[in-house]
C-alpha cells in the first residue's frame, strides 16, 4: 500500500485552523484526530505556545467554530477538543478515500502529513488538491506491504516457522525434512513451498527498489 508523506498549505483554502496558524506561526500544532460529525467536524488538537497570549480568543474569533472546550492547559501545552464546519482541506480527504496518520503537525499554516491510501485514492487527492488550489509539496513516496496480500496464508505459515526455528541461519538450526514433518508434507512439496513464497518475496523486492 502507498504511504505518502506531504506539506500542505491549507491556510490557502478555507481551512480556520490553518489560518489561526498562522496568527501564531512560532506555536507548534499536532492534530490528534479529526473524524466527520454531521456536516461538519470533531477534533482533538494540542497546540504548543510559549507565549503568553491566550488561545481562547482565537477560537472564539474563528467563525467557522461551533464549540470549543479546553481539556488541558499548563505554561507551554493548551489541548482542545473542538466542533467546525468541514474545512476544504478534509473535505478532500474524505473524497478520495485517504486516511491520514495522526498525529498530524501544522505550523504556520502548513499541514505536514503522512497519508495511507490506494494508488488510485491517492492520485485523485493529490488530483483534488490541484483543482481547488491548495499548495503542496511531496516529501516522500514508500509502498508497504500486508504480508497476507504478497503471500498465501499457507505460504506465511511456513516462512514464519522456517525463520522461527533457525532454517535461514548460516549453521542451519532447523532442516528441510524437520520442516516438512511439522506441516505433515514431505520434502519436496516444502521445497516448492518455500521456493513459491521466496520468489515472490524476491520479485517484490527488486521491483520495490527500481520505483
Amino acid at each position: 500500500m502507498p504511504h505518502l508523506r506531504l506539506k500542505l498549505d491549507a491556510a490557502a483554502a478555507e481551512d480556520w485552523l490553518a489560518t489561526l496558524s498562522t496568527e501564531l506561526p512560532d506555536a507548534l500544532f499536532k492534530v490528534l484526530t479529526t473524524i466527520p460529525a454531521g456536516e461538519g467536524l470533531l477534533g482533538i488538537v494540542e497546540v504548543q505556545h510559549t507565549g503568553r497570549e491566550p488561545l481562547d480568543h482565537h477560537f472564539e474569533d474563528a467563525s467557522q467554530v461551533n464549540s470549543y472546550e479546553v481539556i488541558h492547559e499548563d505554561d507551554q501545552i493548551v489541548l482542545l477538543q473542538f466542533t467546525s464546519r468541514m474545512t476544504e482541506s478534509y473535505d478532500v480527504l474524505l473524497t478520495s478515500g485517504t486516511v491520514p496518520q495522526y498525529p498530524v503537525i501544522l505550523q504556520d499554516g502548513w499541514f505536514s502529513a503522512e497519508l495511507l491510501g490506494s494508488q488510485d485514492g491517492l492520485s485523485e487527492y493529490l488530483d483534488e488538491l490541484s483543482v481547488v488550489g491548495i499548495p503542496y509539496e511531496i516529501v516522500s513516496v514508500t509502498h508497504t506491504h500486508d504480508p497476507g496480500e504478497l503471500l498465501t496464508e499457507r505460504q506465511w505459515q511456513v516462512l514464519t516457522e522456517a525463520v522461527e526455528r533457525g532454517y535461514y541461519e548460516t549453521s542451519r538450526r532447523c532442516t528441510l525434512v524437520e520442516l516438512a514433518e511439522t506441516f505433515d508434507i514431505n520434502k519436496s512439496s516444502m521445497s516448492k513451498l518455500l521456493q513459491r513464497a521466496e520468489m515472490r518475496i524476491v520479485k517484490e523486492f527488486v521491483a520495490e527498489a527500481t520505483r
